[in-house]
């Protein structure tokens, strides 16, 4: 078992700066969970104080029901893995995986077992006697992944360890990760910026916001149920759309009522209609992901708005189109074949049955 559980966990440097603020979260055994957030967001903080690293200001931290808040990192049974491999340049790959094993006086066919098979796992055993000056960045992080593997550890901590690396090599080393979460069968903690990474890689995600837990839940979950105005608009590539508004009644049904516009929402789910109800002539935002706008050169039935584009973006698969409605900017998400120019003029729809809508003053999601 390697159930890590944090209760009310703080902490508060000596200026009095609050950088994590009652962090609340149970990772259950096996579980492979992403810390992600903007940068100074506090994931790196936390992980750090998962480790030993940092000193815990307030709230409890467990292991397996142990409460660890005062042992000492190389008593936690914690491996982590950093952002710069933290290899050591004189030593071959072998001896910067045996290190710690040798400083715990392990006997050295144990050692030997343990290093060659982290080296198959990673695929590494052709570089065994290489140094890190000899080795690429994505070799590199392997070495230092190995290093962690070899130690057994009852959880493994992750902090940006794809950060420096080209792009495709970081899509490479994310399937390397899962496939080794599988195998392994360890509780894994992973820090990132980047949502894809977060998205791909974790069975649930932290969304964090200046040391807040926004949300904590499964992919799917946070990017189709985002809980407030925060993950709706980090969760998602490109961004969700937002516009603001009022909710009204108009013969008897319930509207959305922007500066220019009235519009029918077809609300075909009672709770929904229920929990908007109670806004009826309050302030509201109203949310849609840029999958759900629909781009035209020709009025439809579904035209709402006419626009311009401003920028095209051709992602090979797909296309982004970027346009300004009610002077909020606006991105739409189209099949790669969608021909459009910059400055040619344009009928935008939505599909309003996907929309999100949020309190305006306390920007929680409406149920």
């Amino acid at each position: 078992m390697a159930e890590v559980i944090l209760r009310h966990i703080a902490k508060a440097y000596d200026k009095g700066t609050n950088v994590i603020k009652d962090v609340n979260i149970d990772i259950k055994d096996r579980e492979f969970v992403v810390l992600v957030g903007p940068s100074g967001c506090g994931k790196s903080t936390l992980l750090r104080m998962i480790a030993g690293l940092e000193e815990i200001t307030d709230g409890d931290l467990l292991l397996d029901g142990q409460r660890i808040n005062d042992l000492p990192p190389k008593d936690r049974d914690i491996a982590m893995v950093f952002q710069n491999y933290a290899l050591y340049p004189h030593m071959t790959v072998y001896d910067n995986m045996a290190f710690g094993l040798k400083l715990r006086n392990m006997p050295k066919d144990e050692i030997r077992k343990r290093v060659m098979q982290a080296a198959k796992i990673l695929d590494i055993e052709n570089l065994i006697d290489r140094k890190p000056k000899d080795m690429s960045g994505g070799q590199r992080q392997r070495v230092a992944i190995g290093r962690a593997i070899v130690r057994n550890p009852k959880v493994f901590l992750f902090d940006e360890p794809l950060s420096n690396l080209d792009a495709k090599l970081r899509g490479q080393t994310r399937i390397e990760l899962q496939k080794l979460h599988r195998e392994l069968l360890t509780t894994m903690i992973y820090v990132t910026h980047d949502q894809i990474e977060a998205m791909t890689l974790g069975d649930r995600i932290v969304v964090l916001r200046s040391g807040d837990v926004m949300q904590f839940d499964t992919p799917l979950k946070l990017y189709n149920q985002p809980a407030n105005l925060f993950v709706a608009g980090f969760i998602g590539t490109p961004p969700m759309n937002f516009l603001a508004g009022q909710i009204v009644r108009k013969d008897s049904t319930l509207c959305f009522l922007s500066k220019q516009k009235t519009l029918t929402l077809p609300l075909t789910d009672t709770g929904h209609e229920q929990s908007l109800k109670t806004y009826e002539g309050e302030e509201v935002i109203m949310g849609l992901r840029a999958e759900d706008i629909s781009v035209s050169l020709i009025e439809t039935n579904q035209t709402l708005y006419v626009t311009t584009i401003q920028v095209v973006e051709h992602m090979g698969s797909e296309v982004l189109a970027y346009f300004t409605i009610e002077e909020q900017r606006f991105v739409a998400k189209l099949s790669g074949d969608t021909l459009l120019e910059f400055g040619q003029s344009v009928y935008v729809g939505w599909n309003l049955g996907k929309a999100h809508f949020f309190d305006a003053k306390t920007e929680l999601a409406i149920r």
